[in-house]
């Protein structure tokens, strides 16, 4: 009998309903394991960062975090963000301190139209829609480069500068990134987005190096549309669609438009990749902490069950991906639907039914 892989995961549920979701995605995580015969197991460790961290400690995670945190093979990440703390110091103290310093450059973010989730995208009725946004995740808008400058000179004459950095490199792998992807799919295609009309320095050198860089792929289809242009694409003509690669901003707003066009923010999962392997990669949903719902067990596990999906995928188990994807698909279809998205179902409940799917795709297997 061949030894048991054990992954280590860092577990960071952080702030509001991240806390509830990363539990229903542990739990998948550990059936699917309970279900390999020993090929596979996880080792859990769970840190208490996030806002209430920051109340009792000033910082918004240990300051050995990260050299902590470089020993595991994944992290598993739930939302962040909370009243108590401004959201640029939360975001930049936990969030993208992790993601900026493990060069977590590509980040994946499917948008998936579940069975029997309404969409307020007429389209979806009758037409197969897949698609997958690929965002540079370590420079473009949210470099973090910049400054306040003249408050000195009294109220109403300061200045803020804020300088969105691209480089010839940056803008080149993610990009070989996406047409290596599109590869992967049935409809070999790569959507490059930007505003270099507007915007004409740093994102003309990213159409400059799409240009070049689509000449090493002449089986993937290729076109390059405006930002503003795309969202509309995104409404009118989505089935024109297989990979988007854009900037950290364009790519942040546009994959939200996506996940709304699906059904919800709370459908939508994603990944940030060190392809290299150099640092762990880190797996979290898409939607944020929604202090609204915190805490009273009806928020939507999806997003956070479908990133579990993505993390069996970047460990080389796409079978177990795809019977987590299959599942939850299983799940929707038989009206196991939380709020955000038209049902009465609790948390725990969606989740029972995705566990209860994958136990029975297993004995039919």
């Amino acid at each position: 009998m061949s030894e048991t892989h054990v992954f280590k995961i860092a577990s960071i549920p952080a702030d509001g309903v991240g806390k509830e979701v990363v539990a229903a995605g542990r739990r998948v995580l550990d059936t699917v394991a309970e279900q390999s015969a020993g090929k596979f197991a996880f080792d859990w460790t769970e840190f208490p960062w996030g806002c209430e961290y920051y109340a009792e400690h000033g910082v918004m995670m240990d300051p050995n975090g990260l050299e902590t945190l470089k020993g595991f093979d994944s992290i598993y990440f739930g939302a962040v963000g909370w009243e108590n703390v401004p959201d640029h110091i939360s975001l930049w103290g936990l969030r993208l301190n992790i993601t900026q310093n493990f060069d977590q450059w590509a980040n994946i973010r499917p948008v998936k139209f579940l069975p029997g989730v309404t969409s307020p995208l007429r389209k979806a009725d009758d037409t197969e829609l897949d698609w997958i946004v690929v965002r540079e995740n370590s420079e473009g808008e949210y470099a973090g480069l910049g400054g306040r400058n003249l408050s000195g000179r009294g109220p109403g004459n300061e200045i803020a500068l804020q300088t969105a950095l691209f480089t010839e490199k940056g803008c080149e792998r993610i990009i070989r990134f996406a047409f290596d992807l599109a590869r992967t799919r049935t409809v070999k295609k790569v959507s490059s987005v930007t505003k270099s009309n507007a915007q004409q320095y740093g994102m003309v050198l990213w159409d400059e190096t799409f240009n070049r860089v689509a000449l090493d792929y002449p089986d993937v289809r290729t076109e390059s549309v405006l930002v503003d242009a795309m969202s509309a694409k995104f409404i009118l003509n989505p089935e024109d669609l297989s990979v988007v690669v854009a900037s950290n901003l364009n790519a942040d707003i546009l994959s939200d438009l996506g996940s709304a066009l699906a059904g919800s923010l709370g459908l939508a999962a994603s990944a940030n990749l060190n392809p290299e392997r150099r640092f762990p990669s880190m797996f979290e949903p898409v939607h944020g902490t929604a202090p609204d719902i915190a805490g009273k067990g009806i928020s939507n596990p999806i997003g956070a069950i479908a990133s579990a999906a993505l993390m069996l995928d970047h460990f080389g188990l796409h079978e177990e991906g795809r019977r987590v994807e299959a599942a939850i698909e299983t799940a929707t279809a038989s009206g196991n639907l939380t709020r955000d998205i038209g049902g009465t179902s609790s948390t725990d409940t969606v989740t029972e039914a995705i566990l209860e799917a994958l136990s029975k795709k297993l004995t039919a297997v």
